[in-house]
């Protein structure tokens, strides 16, 4: 017969194998498994905001064209209805006017005339040929309402640049400028301006002409002989219809006005234009357009 185990040595065993759950138990328990998700999200990018295009810069306005009338003839004459029609075509055709009249129109008005910054300016002034004792002198010259003085522009008067002159016998001496004072006394130059010349003999030779050119004018218009101030008013006014209300090229305006109002009744004037060429422009496009070979 077998002797039968002592039952301490059963209880021991069994606390044995608690002591052992008991010290297992906070290992597993402390563990941590990192399961992959089945559709793990796409990482977050961080908020973006978009950068706007820098704006496309502001085109500059465009200048506003200006014309000046330059009336020295206003001490003999003074003619407002022309001045008015003239001031009107003008405005319709987008022009801001300026008038200079009387004591104004100097040698150092026209010194300066360039530096104003005119697209158009209209010499309602008197001009002519230099004579002498001798005769007639081929010099063009435009005159000024500036009282002659031997001591006043002493350089320019030794240069030979300006002049002295009067309208009559009747009339005092006054300065009046010559093509070489255009070329080397005006300031700065001009623009592509078109220059109109209302006075007698502007265009009887070209040295007037030519000087205006090389200082940066775009046309010349001038009449050929002496004028008659009621004529050449009329004839002006209906050549800046032309050129202004109907926008005709400044050729067929000329044209047109000889046409219509034909030569100076008593001396035969004509309306001519320097150079040739630059006759197939507008006004507009003669003073906006600097890829025009003005050129002569």
């Amino acid at each position: 017969m077998n002797p039968k185990k002592p039952a301490t040595t059963l209880l021991c065993t069994i606390q044995c194998l608690l002591i052992a759950s008991l010290l297992l138990f906070p290992l597993l328990t402390g563990c941590t498994c990192q399961v992959p998700e089945e559709n793990p999200s796409p990482p977050v990018s961080p908020n973006t905001t978009a950068v706007p295009s820098e704006p496309s810069p502001t085109p500059p306005p465009q200048k506003q064209a200006r014309a000046a009338i330059v009336d020295q003839l206003s001490v003999l004459n003074t003619n407002s209805v022309f001045l008015e029609q003239l001031t009107q075509e003008l405005n319709g055709y987008g022009l801001e006017v300026d008038i200079f009249k009387g004591e104004e129109i100097t040698v150092e008005f026209y010194r300066e005339l360039p530096t104003l910054d005119y697209q158009l300016i209209i010499f309602r002034a008197h001009s002519g040929l230099l004579s002498s004792e001798e005769g007639v002198v081929r010099v063009t010259t435009l005159f000024t309402n500036e009282p002659y003085s031997e001591v006043k522009h002493i350089g320019e008067q030794l240069a030979n640049r300006v002049a002295k002159a009067r309208i009559g016998k009747d009339h005092p001496m006054i300065f009046s400028i010559k093509d070489s004072f255009v070329r080397k006394s005006m300031e700065n130059s001009f623009d592509n301006t078109v220059i109109i010349m209302m006075g007698c003999s502007c265009i009887a030779i070209q040295d007037l002409a030519e000087a205006f050119m090389d200082k940066g004018a775009s046309i010349y218009l001038a009449w050929d002989a002496t004028v008659g101030l009621g004529y050449v008013d009329r004839a002006t006014i209906y050549l800046f219809q032309q050129l202004c209300s109907q926008n005709l090229l400044v050729g067929d305006a000329v044209d047109a006005t000889m046409d219509e109002i034909g030569a100076d009744p008593l001396f035969g004037a004509r309306l001519r234009y320097f150079p040739k060429k630059n006759g197939a422009n507008t006004l507009a496009q003669l003073y906006d357009n600097s890829t025009i070979d003005f050129s002569h």
